[in-house]
């Protein structure tokens, strides 16, 4: 009986200190880390993954069409960095958390982006960088090398402005 107990003790704590530890707003990454591998399906059912990108740029926008905070970020994403900073070395990406295809459509076309919305069913991809508990809107920003730059949560103003800065430095790096 003691041998059982201490077995499930065992595994409970395994498992416990297995799960990985969330920053203060969800992150599960930092900034220096290799950023994790995914395949994202657009609602065309066109596909791609970070490894085939790797040597661009990448903003990831994590979203969602019930996300107000989203759409109040979204033009100044069209504006600010898919307009003025385009580039054959950026590619802007949004993640739809789990909504269906036909919404994630409409939702891009309201919104009135260019940048293309990716498919997260389940949230798969949002919980390789963050908590899926935690919110959306959040940016990350990957280098040329493949490694998380940059990390946002929610809009504000003074954030958006030190990431659309963070993004014209690392398109000025080789990457090497």
């Amino acid at each position: 009986m003691i041998r059982y107990l201490l077995s499930i003790i065992f595994i409970s704590l395994s498992f416990i200190f297995s799960q990985q530890q969330a920053d203060s707003v969800g992150f599960f990454v930092k900034i220096g880390d290799p950023s994790p591998n995914f395949t994202i399906t657009f609602p065309n059912g066109d596909s791609t993954s970070l490894a085939e990108l790797k040597g661009k740029v990448i903003m990831l926008q994590f979203t969602a069409s019930w996300c107000s905070v989203c759409r109040q970020e979204m033009p100044h994403i069209e504006k600010d960095i898919v307009q003025n900073l385009e580039c054959d070395d950026l590619i802007v990406i949004g993640i739809d958390r789990d909504e269906p295809a036909e919404k994630v459509i409409k939702f891009a076309k309201d919104m009135k982006i260019t940048y293309p919305l990716a498919l997260d069913p389940g949230a798969e991809i949002f919980g390789l960088f963050a908590h899926k508990q935690s919110g959306v809107t959040r940016n990350v920003i990957i280098d040329k090398t493949g490694k998380i730059a940059h990390l946002t949560r929610l809009f504000n103003m003074e954030e958006f402005s030190t990431m659309v800065e963070k993004i014209k430095v690392l398109l000025k790096d080789d990457g090497g």
